[in-house]
């Protein structure tokens, strides 16, 4: 009787997951890791501004993957990174890592890693000299840390495949403006008229939905530059994106996604502008003191700083407030980036720092100075606040998608991809007159007003934007570097070239040649993989001319539903692609479009013939292959050599506290400092560099607020440049949200003795009332 019950169980069990198989579309995996890296000595990656050198956390950034796969079928991987953009020595050692594990399951042609452009992460992990100059040339600690993470990222998403069902969703979403309107308006009027808009505002969303836990994440793309946080700010940060992504992850915990998830916050606070925020999850353990405030100051008052101790061992580092559950999946939200190349956060306009007034229209300059030029981004002058208000209104469009979505994804997964050498692509091009002619791309060379820079980030010197004749000085300068040829001066035209990176080869490549380009079909979403920022317009006719494509020839397997969207930053770096119109301007945009006024048109065209195999079915064969330059990389970081403090002093010891009898409130700032070390010894990835602690009701300590959270800050520093010993300095920003008690400030770190040997240290500030 027993094994008939047994077997009967074992039916029913069989049953139901078949049911949840069959009412699955796809199988879905997700995973995330941390990618933040040195948060010291090393250069920001963006702005180029050999003075934005990292010196601690906003907030970390992460790796995020998505892998969609149809059961014994085709799949594809989704990864989305919080850098600047991907490399494509980065995703070279990924795809050998992953052939190693996985053998060819997971390959070129169907993994995709994007950027989402933030220019506050540390830099010098890109192959080619021009995009690590400013770092001091290759930074390894950044590169190995991105190669991990996303390792690990794709294992995680590659075990957590279950079945499930995808939804899409878009809207228009107010947060971006033209940065280059004057070089949009030389696109012809009748395309313009088309476009209410200057710049794409519409965001497109894929929720994800488990076929046991529910909704499990969400990837979404729109376009607006990752510059919210200046060409000053020295702290790590995944800008507007990340901070959206992890409001939306939160928010995610907060709600009980995944459903059998334990939720960290039960309760649903709004804040004054009616949005969802986040409940520490502190507020279940302890309840909210009456009003016992006297009470609660003679409880901090007994809790001094502790001073610094040694860790045993690495592991006791990792208290984070938010831990994955074994066994359970996590919500997974990522914010990706699109056609950005023109559009900017920084939504208030330019002004001129010294007057106030409007920048120039056509040259976004003050006086004639570039350096003159700001953009002001919503919360103007707080750059932190401007990267929170952006970040919310992405987060808040993207959960509104979330909500609605109902339109469900179904149909083939499939993919092409291809590599080209854009420095000598042939291009066909039709006239009005419906003749052909053949043009050529250029080898990559950057023009005088890419040394101007933008109004998210000015140059320096004389450089201005829309130069179309160059300046006879910086010519002499240019010569002593390389003097590009009469061939390349004529294929480059109208701009000037103030390097001739395709051409400089000493002591290795300046800049790419050889670029991947790439399609991903998930039913009707096709995502347009390109690497490198295509402005809206350039944008707009790339997806145009696919979607033309795939409606035309697809035997009604797409129709006026198909949705196309544009993935930048993908797979490796070219900077900027502009319409041929836009390139005659020669804005910022135009002047680091690498490969000539025709780099549209060659992706235009190849594109078209990526779209065309995948309809027919037919691969895309190469010999092409880009190069590995891993062997060649020269960095001139110097290493940390040691790490000391005063005699007397240990790691970890408070140096400035927290004010003796205090008490604080929301909106207020709680800073303290400590002795410290390098960042650079241990990143602590998945770990915390500092915490924010609650007591609770039996005199335990609780984790509640950590290095992913948007109130804390991290800030380390040394007090000369040369010297061995450090400070750490947190600052919390006590939030709306925070639950009354007692509380006190921890420092994590790792020091460097003389010998090499790496030691892990904690100290805490002593303890302070909050009401």
């Amino acid at each position: 009787m027993a094994n008939m019950w047994l077997c009967f169980l074992l039916l029913i069990c069989i049953h139901n997951t078949g049911k949840i198989v069959a009412d699955s579309t796809y199988l879905i995996g997700l995973g995330s890791y941390d990618i933040t890296g040195p948060a010291a000595d090393a250069n920001m990656m963006g702005y180029a501004n050999t003075e934005q050198i990292a010196s601690g956390v906003h907030f970390r950034l992460k790796a995020r993957t998505f892998i969609v796969a149809e059961p014994g079928g085709n799949r594809v991987v989704l990864v989305n990174l919080d850098a600047c953009m991907a490399s494509q020595l980065v995703t070279i050692k990924v795809l050998e890592r992953l052939k190693s594990r996985y053998g060819d399951l997971y390959n070129e042609k169907n993994v995709a890693i994007s950027g989402i452009h933030t220019h506050a992460g540390p830099g010098g992990y890109l192959q080619y000299v021009v995009y690590i100059v400013t770092s001091l040339g290759f930074i390894k600690q950044s590169f190995d840390v991105l190669i991990d993470g996303i390792e690990k990222s794709i294992v995680e998403a590659h075990e957590n495949l279950r079945p499930g069902d995808i939804f899409v969703n878009k809207e228009l979403l107010e947060a971006s403006i033209n940065r280059s309107p004057s070089a949009y308006l030389n696109n012809p009027p009748a395309e313009r008229s088309q476009f209410k808009y200057n710049v794409d505002k519409e965001m497109t969303l894929l929720k994800f939905v488990d076929g046991e836990w529910g909704p499990v994440g969400s990837f979404n793309w729109f376009a607006t530059h990752g510059t919210s946080m200046s060409r000053t700010n020295s702290l790590i940060s995944g800008d507007n994106k990340g901070a959206a992504a992890r409001f939306m992850e939160d928010w995610a915990e907060q709600n009980g996604y995944p459903k059998q998830t334990d939720s960290a916050y039960p309760d649903t606070i709004t804040s004054g502008i009616g949005q969802k925020v986040l409940h520490r999850r502190i507020s279940i353990i302890i309840p909210q003191p009456d009003d016992k405030s006297s009470e609660l100051m003679q409880l901090a008052s007994s809790f001094l700083a502790s001073g610094g101790r040694l860790l045993s061992s690495t592991g006791r580092i990792s208290q984070r407030v938010r831990d994955t559950q074994a066994g359970k999946p996590k919500f997974v939200s990522a914010f990706c980036q699109s056609n950005c190349g023109d559009v900017s956060p920084n939504v208030l306009g330019t002004f001129c720092i010294d007057t106030g007034l409007p920048c120039d229209f056509n040259h976004s300059t003050c006086n004639g100075k570039n350096e003159l030029c700001y953009g002001r981004g919503p919360g103007y002058p707080d750059e932190f606040e401007s990267t929170r208000i952006i970040g919310e209104r992405q987060f808040s469009k993207a959960v509104e998608l979330f909500d609605s979505a109902s339109e469900l994804v179904k149909g083939k997964i499939d993919y092409r991809q291809t590599y080209l050498d854009f420095s000598n692509l042939e291009v066909t091009l039709l006239s009005s007159n419906g003749s052909q002619g053949i043009v050529k791309t250029c080898p990559a060379a950057m023009g005088f007003a890419f040394a101007a820079g933008t109004t998210d980030g000015p140059g320096a010197f004389d450089f201005k934007q829309g130069d179309v004749k160059g300046n006879a000085f910086w010519k002499v300068v240019r010569n002593a570097l390389k003097t590009p040829s009469r061939d390349q001066v004529t294929c480059q035209q109208p701009k000037p070239i103030l390097l001739d990176t395709g051409n400089m080869q000493v002591p290795y490549a300046w800049a790419p040649s050889i670029l991947p380009i790439q399609i991903i079909r998930i039913g009707q979403v096709v995502i347009l993989c390109v690497p490198g920022e295509f402005t809206t317009m350039a944008g707009r006719r790339l997806r145009d001319a696919v979607r033309a494509i795939l409606t035309r020839d697809g035997n009604g397997e797409f129709g006026s539903n198909v949705h196309i969207v544009i993935a930048g930053l993908s797979n490796t770096y070219s900077q900027y692609v502009t319409t041929f119109e836009e390139y005659e301007i020669q804005r910022y945009e135009g002047a680091s479009t690498l490969y000539g006024p025709h780099t549209l048109s060659g992706y235009i065209q190849e594109f078209e013939k990526l779209a065309s195999a995948l309809l027919e079915g037919k691969n895309i064969e190469t010999e092409l292959q880009p190069p590995d330059l891993l062997s060649k990389q020269i960095g001139f970081l110097p290493p940390v050599v040691m790490d000391t403090t005063p005699m007397g002093v240990k790691f970890g010891d408070v140096l400035t506290d927290v004010s003796e009898n205090s008490t604080f409130h929301p909106g207020d700032l709680v800073t303290a400092t400590f002795w410290s070390a390098c960042p650079r010894n241990d990143v602590l990835s998945e770990g915390t560099f500092s915490l924010v602690e609650m007591l609770d009701s039996g005199s335990n300590w609780i984790a509640a607020y950590d290095d992913d959270d948007f109130c804390l800050r991290f800030k380390w520093s040394r007090p000369a440049k040369l010297s061995s010993r450090s400070h750490a300095t947190i600052e919390w920003r006590i939030p709306e949200t925070v639950v009354a008690g007692v509380y006190r400030l921890r420092h994590f770190g790792a020091s460097k003795s003389l010998l090499g040997k790496i030691s892990h240290f904690t100290g805490t500030s002593r303890a302070f009332v909050v009401l």
